[in-house]
């Protein structure tokens, strides 16, 4: 429920007990066996399907909330759940809990010549903080994917999913019942309170470890600026695509409409097209046509719109907008390395592709471009942790320390040194 807070000095304390929670939470969990956090995440499963009616419920209201509000299509998207959406959340969860546990993984391990043998060994962070917006089935993603990793967490949603997201959360809470464990191990933040935001930038008296922020410009910056505690940070996915010459036109359509339209609201969601000019002849039409007959809007540089009449012109503004909708720029470039300077430019250093045959262009492409993620002849929607394989995601960072691009259960841990000797003294 969400609670009535009068002051800032409540929430305040409200908050410092939370970070108190987490903290007990984080110390059996670090050592908790692979197979009890395997049945709490299954149990999770098993009861989110079974309070789907109470979800999409608790969904309705934040929906109708929503639209009074005003806000875009593409946020309605995002904060919308269906049938087949939970289903997918309660399939998440199961392949994250289907992954290897990481927790006392030997990466690497190695002898001294005076004998000692030295482990480099995973251990989990501790107590991670997860502040998102909008996209309720990211408190499924982010609790299931701490869990695995031994961390406790907390929670803070945005107060236009809060209904979806306690639904959602009581349902982590059972199955950590279910299974022995700690029921403060995945906590949500239950006041919608800026304040609350602040607590955590602050880590909440040495409560928390790391902060991860899902959600728009402004709040990633919010967080940037004022944590006092590490930040995995996933900015904005202002994504390229690049279209050669030498691409097929019919796969550079397919995945060109993909890229775009598949779901205009997720950060994997492409929102500029630069196009070949050795190939315009053949290329720009064609899909410009494909972006428009899928419902898209497109902008467009002055050449490009000589070409085709009735498109609004782009500014400066359009190659730095991460839209989260149906609308694309479009601009014409000098080959390879034209595409690189402007992605080197314009980028978030997100997700970019490049659709070629010319495999030296690929290459270059890949060695050039410092984005997290780079993809040749694929859609950029693929820049997600489950699609990589990794079951889900907390988010993708566009940072360059610990974690970079899906920050799955792997990246979700840190590690030790154990050093195992017999007798042996430094001289």
């Amino acid at each position: 429920m969400l609670e009535a807070v009068k002051d800032k000095h409540e929430v305040l304390d409200i908050m410092a007990a939370i970070g108190r929670q987490a903290k007990a939470a984080s110390r059996p969990l670090a050592t908790a066996s692979a197979e009890r956090k395997h049945a709490a995440l299954i149990s999770m499963a098993d009861h989110i399907l079974a309070a789907k009616d109470d979800i999409l419920a608790a969904n309705v209201v934040d929906l109708e909330n929503a639209r009074e509000s005003g806000v875009a299509a593409s946020f309605l998207d995002r904060l919308t759940l269906t049938d087949d959406r939970i289903v997918d959340m309660a399939n998440g969860i199961r392949a994250i809990a289907d992954l290897r546990d990481p927790v006392g993984d030997i990466i690497a391990e190695w002898d001294r010549p005076n004998g000692l043998h030295i482990e480099r060994v995973r251990t989990p962070l501790g107590v991670i903080g997860v502040i998102y917006e909008s996209r309720p089935n990211v408190t499924a993603d982010a609790g299931a994917l701490c869990l695995k990793a031994g961390n406790a967490v907390i929670l803070r949603g945005g107060s236009d999913s809060l209904h979806s997201s306690q639904a959602i959360h009581a349902c982590l809470v059972q199955g950590l019942k279910d299974a022995g464990l700690p029921e403060h191990a995945i906590q949500m933040v239950p006041v919608a309170d800026r304040v609350a935001v602040g607590a955590m930038l602050s880590g909440l008296n040495g409560a928390i470890d790391v902060i991860v922020p899902r959600g728009g410009k402004s709040l990633v910056a919010r967080v940037q600026n004022e944590a006092r505690v590490p930040v995995f940070a996933h900015l904005e996915g202002l994504c390229h695509v690049y279209v050669d010459a030498s691409a097929y036109l019919d796969m550079a359509k397919a995945i060109l409409v993909n890229a775009k339209m598949r779901r205009t609201g997720v950060c994997g969601s492409a929102e500029t097209l630069l196009i070949d000019r050795a190939g315009k002849d053949r290329l720009v039409v064609p899909l410009i046509r494909a972006l428009q007959d899928a419902g898209c809007e497109v902008r467009a540089s002055d050449d490009i719109r000589a070409m085709v009449q009735g498109l609004i012109p782009a500014t400066e503004e359009d190659w730095a907008t991460e839209y989260l909708d149906a609308i694309m720029s479009v601009k014409l470039v000098d080959g390879i390395k034209g595409a690189i300077d402007h992605i080197g430019q314009w980028s978030s250093g997100h997700t970019e592709a490049v659709i070629a045959q010319d495999a030296t262009v690929a290459e270059r492409f890949f060695a050039e471009i410092d984005s997290a993620i780079l993809l040749h002849n694929a859609s950029t929607q693929f820049a997600d942790g489950g699609e990589f394989g990794m079951g889900g995601e907390i988010g993708i960072a566009t940072g360059k320390m610990h974690a970079r691009g899906p920050v799955g259960v792997e990246q979700l841990t840190s590690f030790k040194y154990r050093v195992r000797g017999t007798g042996q003294v430094r001289p």
